[in-house]
């Protein structure tokens, strides 16, 4: 426990947005919190108490830029991320919240950049999340977007695909052309499928998979199906190695996704996820020409549902 900060034992305010919604519902649930003095390991059980996959810790930046800025953290119960875009979203949805209004405009700090971030109100709030007492209107959300930054890609190498493949239980009949190791922040393998029931199907070995993709210092791999000429496609998140087995919407790697399609003329997308696991979520991105590659937009819907207090009691 840090001698400065609010102890674990006395509870915590989290506020759980719920982040990528489909349709109104659904979506990842995430614990959006203010920045308080926490040492990591401390940090690491906040998504565990508050009953999430991710938690985003939320505070003034310092960064030497100009404008005001909000730095985020991002945690899983296996460490800190470099960043999260499910997270991001979540974030938006918390400080649009607070300042209120229709829209809502700031910079935010993570990752070592800083990028603006937006959202759109869809209603209002009946009070802002401060204290335990906020909560929102049934059916209130935002439409939240951000720019994650540039996109790495590349060709994986034969050893990144043989243990990954076999750990998802993919076959050579079910497996599309177009594998690739995509980054923005760390390495993770985009797997395309020939159809969604392919996708639905998988049954991974999460034991095997973590090994592979620690031997290879890979996030996850992301597994897609195939985008209707629309842009329509489904996707599952498996990243034991951050322990979450399977992630209900994986924002950043969508944006990989976007930057790979891009290539082929494809400029928007929109994914869904969270199928599998009883939490439909979608999540959009488009892509446009850059000087260094494609620019992507990453979105999506999220909704502040409550605020809880956690404890380790």
């Amino acid at each position: 426990m840090s001698a400065h900060g609010l102890p674990l034992a006395q509870g915590l305010p989290v506020a759980i947005v719920d982040a990528c919604l489909r349709n109104g519902g659904g979506g990842s649930p995430t614990a959006v919190l203010d920045e308080t003095p926490l040492s990591d390991e401390q940090r690491r059980r906040v998504p565990v108490l508050a009953g999430t996959s991710h938690a985003v810790f939320v505070s003034p930046s310092g960064a030497q830029h100009s404008g005001a800025a909000v730095s985020l953290r991002f945690f899983t119960s296996e460490g800190e991320l470099p960043a999260c875009g499910h997270g991001t979203v979540a974030a938006l949805a918390f400080l649009a919240a607070r300042a209120g209004g229709e829209e809502y405009r700031t910079l935010l700090h993570a990752s070592g950049r800083v990028f603006e971030g937006w959202s759109l109100r869809d209603g209002t709030l009946d009070e802002t999340p401060e204290g335990t007492s906020a909560r929102t209107s049934e059916g209130t959300s935002v439409d939240a977007a951000f720019e994650p930054g540039p996109v790495d890609l590349r060709e994986p190498a034969e050893n990144e695909c043989g243990a990954v493949l076999a750990a998802l239980g993919i076959t050579r009949d079910t497996l599309a052309p177009g594998a690739a190791v995509a980054s923005v922040g760390r390495p993770r393998l985009l797997v395309p499928l020939t159809t969604r029931s392919a996708l639905a199907a998988l049954t991974p070995d999460s034991g095997a998979l973590r090994a592979a993709c620690d031997r290879l210092g890979l996030l996850g791999c992301y597994v897609y199906s195939v985008p209707e000429p629309t842009g329509r496609a489904a996707a599952r998140m498996f990243a034991p190695s951050i322990g979450v087995p399977e992630d209900i919407a994986n924002a950043n790697s969508t944006a990989c996704l976007a930057a790979h399609l891009a290539g082929r003329g494809i400029t928007r997308i929109a994914v869904d996820m969270g199928d599998s696991l009883g939490s439909p979520a979608t999540i959009t991105a488009t892509a446009q020409p850059g000087p260094a590659g494609p620019v992507i937009h990453l979105g999506g819907a999220a909704r502040l549902t409550r605020v809880v207090r956690v404890n380790d009691q």
